[in-house]
């Protein structure tokens, strides 16, 4: 059952994938469907799902990854650790320095930004892989993730924490720590923006926990149980973690630009019950032949999100006419179908199939660049 669970994983991962350019490609921003964006503030949309859908599947990866090093500190383990956690910093750094560069911005090391979505992953990739080694009980790792949870959300409230404003702790921190010329700046409501990172330092903290829980989902599937039984544990565990996450967001919102503790319990619910589905659909019913695009893309995820990242800049800087490459291919598409919210999406679907040809050609090879 390892590969077939493996099959699984990697079309959830796919499926997650697709969905982060998706998202970030659209034809326009004044034109998405309510579902393709993020929520404002508080709240969830199906879009604030795809991130933490991808770090939950990391913490499961990592069960099948790190379970033949068995709780000890090797040096291969050391070298492996430290090599993805700089080189996945260092991408998301890199993806922030191109895009200045290639829209012209003067002194770009002065402007970069120092976090974002791949410097966070390699955050909580790093740490939550030393807590894992370094634990060998689960029941005590399974106390870390929640004083993790408890610790961040007292935070939260002591620090204004769920404000949208600059004197929120997250925003504090990272301005402490890097300064605002290193900051995202955060759209308001009102069109103003502020420095608000939601990617930033002290957020990261939660995602350790979403980490674990992955974790704890992967030693499951890899028990040698029988299927049925796995899955209903996986079952039971993302209901319970779901129905917590909505009952505690009376007190706790749920907002994904903090990485709330609610935030981390429901999707963590919803990616377990997923993962279950597909599980199930793929491993037991032997249905695979719909997710074989999203298993090539599963094969080398974060690779083609960093070539997606490059390729959306260029296409957004390269002047055709009075707009640019993207901006023309969009005026295209909405010239044939007279609808900008359907031609903003019709035009991030031909980019991902524009991307999905990169990464086939390397599954046909059998290329599989591991970041």
């Amino acid at each position: 059952m390892k590969s077939e669970r493996l099959l699984s994983l990697d079309v959830l991962r796919g499926i997650t994938i697709v969905g982060m350019i998706l998202v970030n490609n659209p034809g326009t921003w004044e034109s998405i469907y309510a579902p393709l964006r993020h929520a404002e503030w508080n709240g969830l949309t199906p879009t604030d799902l795809v991130f933490p859908f991808f770090m939950f599947i990391m913490g499961v990866s990592m069960s099948f990854a790190l379970s033949r090093f068995d709780h000890h500190f090797s040096r291969s383990f050391v070298t492996k650790l430290l090599r993805r956690t700089v080189i996945l910093f260092l991408l998301g750094v890199f993806l922030s320095w191109f895009s200045l560069v290639c829209f012209g911005v003067e002194h770009p090391l002065e402007h970069i930004r120092i976090l974002g979505v791949l410097q966070r992953l390699a955050l909580a990739y790093c740490f939550g892989s030393l807590l894992i080694m370094s634990v060998r009980r689960p029941v005590n790792l399974a106390w870390i993730a929640g004083i993790l949870l408890i610790g961040y959300y007292i935070l939260l409230m002591l620090g204004n924490g769920f404000d949208l404003s600059e004197q929120n702790v997250i925003a504090v921190t990272d301005r402490w720590i890097f300064g605002e010329n290193h900051m995202y700046r955060e759209w308001l409501p009102d069109g103003s923006r502020i420095f608000f990172d939601p990617e930033g330092l002290l957020s990261t903290l939660p995602c350790i926990s979403q980490v674990i829980i992955g974790y704890f989902c992967g030693n499951i599937l890899r028990e040698k149980t029988e299927i049925h039984h796995r899955l209903l544990q996986i079952s039971v565990l993302g209901i319970i973690l779901l129905f917590a996450g909505l009952l505690f967001s009376y007190g706790c919102p749920l907002n994904k630009k903090v990485w709330s503790p609610t935030f981390v319990l429901v999707t963590c619910g919803f990616a377990s019950l997923f993962l279950v589905f597909l599980t199930w659909l793929i491993d037991i019913k032997k249905r695979q032949k719909w997710g074989y695009a999203f298993h090539v893309f599963g094969t080398n995820p974060l690779f083609i999100y960093v070539v997606a990242g490059v390729l959306a800049t260029v296409l957004a800087v390269i002047p055709v006419g009075d707009t640019s490459l993207q901006g023309k291919i969009y005026q295209s598409i909405v010239s044939v179908f007279r609808d900008a919210y359907l031609a903003s999406l019709i035009y991030g679907l031909l980019f991902i199939g524009f991307n999905y040809l990169i990464v086939l050609v390397l599954y046909k090879k059998r290329i599989f660049i591991k970041i």
